[in-house]
């Protein structure tokens, strides 16, 4: 059965049983150092609103109820990541995959701190290590005194370095970038994603957008459980938030397990996922 668990991830993940997950997937805090949080709001017509949209008609903004929030600062980041990266390595199935989803400022320290957790006796952590893939994007401020940072880091490590889940087919095909260059039959089909995705983040005005701060877009999470995963695993995230990776994973004929101990995170994961597959929720 689908769970949902509102607890401390941790604790939740010390009661799960070993080698029982084909595929994890975490975008935990990325320790910015600041409270994470983002209002809701709505635009309604009005001649006398504060804003301008298509066609120059006004809109007024109405704040709706604002969405979780988390304080995103630790004293010692990998000392908290540390116990729940162990617990995430007990739990892949021999066969497993980790994806491990960060920003540029802390992903060398994680990177050292996964080839650690990986080596295992006769197995090296950094042959563990299978790609740093980017996920490229383009939105939102342009600072003048550096270059803009519109990307994130997400590390895929694999429990055994030679036998793993790679369904390439079962990507999702982009466009080339010279399709002049390449014949029209292969235009026409495009082509498999490199280890750089560029991907919109998930639209402020879309109908994907959920309020919650930091939520990644599904297409991220639908290739990487279409690709690493098979029809009937389990996909993991234990840093679950709006619960983006359970809904991929229903969405691919995929079980999920999702852990959150944010009340308001786990009410609005159970919003999403009752129309798409059935569910129970966990609580301690």
């Amino acid at each position: 059965m689908n769970r949902i668990i509102r607890q401390e991830n941790l604790a939740a993940l010390r009661k799960l049983p070993s080698a029982s997950v084909p595929l994890i997937y975490i975008d935990p805090p990325f320790n910015t150092g600041v409270r994470q949080k983002r209002t809701r709001i709505r635009a309604v017509r009005d001649v006398t609103g504060d804003r301008t949209g298509f066609g120059g008609h006004r809109y007024r903004t109405e704040i709706l109820k604002t969405a979780p929030t988390y304080i995103d600062i630790f004293d010692d980041y990998l000392g908290f990541l540390r116990p729940r990266l162990l617990e995430a390595h007990r739990l892949l199935t021999p066969t497993g995959s980790l994806f491990f989803h960060i920003d540029p400022r802390e992903v060398h320290y994680c990177k050292v701190l996964l080839d650690e957790i990986f080596t295992t006796p006769g197995v090296s952590g950094r042959d563990c290590f299978q790609n740093e893939i980017i996920w490229a994007y383009d939105y939102g401020a342009r600072p003048t005194k550096r270059w803009p940072a519109k990307h994130d880091n997400i590390l895929w490590y694999t429990k055994d370095p030679k036998l793993y889940t790679f369904n390439l087919e079962g990507t999702d095909r982009i466009p080339y970038m010279a399709p002049g260059l390449v014949g029209a039959t292969k235009a026409a089909r495009g082509k498999t994603p490199t280890d750089v995705w560029w991907h919109t983040i998930v639209s402020p005005t879309g109908k994907e957008k959920t309020g919650y701060p930091t939520q990644k877009p599904l297409g991220i999470l639908e290739r990487i459980i279409r690709v690493h995963s098979n029809p009937g695993d389990t996909v993991l995230d234990f840093f679950a938030g709006s619960g983006t990776a359970g809904v991929a994973a229903a969405r691919n004929g995929r079980e999920y397990i999702l852990i959150d101990q944010n009340p308001e995170a786990v009410k609005l994961m159970r919003k999403r996922l009752k129309v798409v597959s059935p569910l129970k929720v966990v609580s301690p």
